[in-house]
């Protein structure tokens, strides 16, 4: 609703505002009902019953308020006079509605107006008296401070005003009977009414009858396998965990030894043991590895297949780079890759190359998934396995760097000095003379 209302009070394109003469009084930046429902009618391309209804809710909500009968809080398509409420009274802005500020206010009406309240005003201001008489020297202190500070205003603004606080509390005490729109929900009516006409259909138990079937069809997991293979990759994970069995060469969050991370940096001319282990895992831990991917690169190229990699990569730029350069990327990659005659063409099936080329037609970051997917698939299932049985993959495990454990100073603040204990219980040992003890005893002597 508030993006409405301020759209709405834009000055090139929101609704026309104009000086509304109230008797001698001039009120400015007004609105007409007819204007309203016209301009929302325009902006959301719905007829003017529908437009009226949204405009109702706006007023109901306390966004826009008439001047001329501000206790009645709905929309009239005609040339009655409205205002944009301020932001400080939206329902949005949460700050509560409190007795003392309603109190504070129905003050100020009773005496602007002589105690000529409307009969639920007078009982809300009855009640609030006995509620909080101890601080009522407070709110008629309040009261008329405010009514001070209101002549020092020209009328319009005191109109203005008087009309912005009545709309509010319309709203945050409504009277009795008015619906209260802070606490209006779904007509439980109407839904138990829609559920009762649905399950008397024969679609409804179709639809059920449907859905259970595929319930009983679906294939299930044992727990015992789940197990199992949370197990094994929990042991094989093990020895490549920094906690559970420590980092090689020493562990730099306890030293002041980086190795470790200037061993493990994402690109290195000779990774660890473990890390090309780990290569063997998956294939996504080897193609999150920039040194993995770079090696299994190269093993592509022997094998005359490097443009699928390069392809993904090419993807994966798409799918994460910048909102601008969508278009020219997208354009870059079907022509380097899936136009025909490209130079670097992949093999993708036909049904595969449809939804891409229907895709393209409004390109966006996540256009070529199902040809990446594709892709993806191909050397996973081929070329991985290939260079994980290579003599490319052997020859790295052979290199692999195997870091010997070293201990390095610990940090300043982590050292403890070491002090002679000042226990009596600690004995020399039986080279030394008791110095303690024979001074001791030279003091009982003296």
């Amino acid at each position: 609703m508030e993006r409405v209302v301020v759209s709405m009070q834009d000055p090139d394109q929101g609704v026309r505002m104009r000086s509304q003469r109230l008797l001698i009084t001039v009120i400015p930046h007004a609105v007409t009902g007819g204007d309203i429902v016209a301009w929302l009618a325009q902006k959301f391309c719905v007829s003017e019953e529908e437009a009226l209804h949204l405009g109702d809710l706006l007023a109901q909500h306390g966004y826009i308020y008439p001047l001329r009968e501000p206790h009645s809080l709905a929309l009239r398509p005609n040339e009655t006079p409205y205002r944009f409420q301020t932001p400080y009274f939206w329902t949005s802005t949460l700050w509560p509605a409190a007795d003392l500020d309603y109190a504070i206010y129905l003050t100020k009406k009773n005496i602007r107006k002589q105690g000529a309240l409307v009969e639920h005003e007078k009982e809300h201001y009855d009640q609030l008296h006995k509620k909080i008489n101890h601080m009522w020297d407070l709110v008629v202190m309040q009261a008329q401070e405010q009514l001070r500070a209101a002549k020092q205003r020209r009328k319009g603004d005191r109109l203005v005003i008087a009309c912005q606080e009545k709309t509010y509390w319309l709203v945050n005490r409504p009277p009795p009977g008015a619906p209260n729109m802070l606490e209006q929900g779904p007509e439980r009516g109407s839904c138990t009414a829609s559920w009762v006409q649905m399950i008397q259909s024969s679609d409804f138990y179709r639809q059920e009858i449907e859905f259970s079937r595929k319930a009983l069809g679906r294939t299930r997991v044992k727990s015992s396998i789940c197990l199992e293979a949370y197990q094994k990759f929990s042991s094989q994970h093990s020895l490549h965990d920094p906690i559970m069995s420590g980092c090689l060469p020493s562990n730099p969050w306890i030293t002041d030894d980086d190795t470790y991370w200037a061993m493990n940096a994402p690109m290195v001319a000779a990774p660890t043991k473990l890390r090309v282990e780990r290569w063997a895992f998956s294939f996504r831990e080897l193609l999150d590895d920039p040194v993995g991917r770079a090696h299994f690169m190269d093993f592509l190229q022997k094998e005359f297949s490097a443009e699928n990699l390069s392809f993904w990569e090419a993807c994966e730029e798409l799918r994460f780079g910048g909102q601008a350069q969508i278009p020219d990327l997208v354009d870059t990659v079907y022509q380097q890759f899936l136009a025909p005659g490209a130079a670097r063409w992949v093999n993708i099936d036909s049904r595969t190359m449809e939804r891409t080329l229907e895709g393209l037609r409004q390109p966006h970051r996540y256009v070529l998934d199902d040809a990446q997917l594709h892709i993806y698939m191909l050397m996973k299932k081929d070329s991985y396995p290939r260079f994980l049985k290579s003599d490319m993959y052997k020859g790295l495990l052979a290199e692999a760097v195997i870091p010997l454990e070293t201990k390095r100073r610990v940090f300043p603040f982590m050292r403890k000095p070491r002090h002679l204990s000042p226990s009596p219980s600690v004995l020399p040992t039986s080279g030394e003379p008791p110095a303690t003890s024979s001074a001791a005893g030279r003091d009982c002597e003296g």
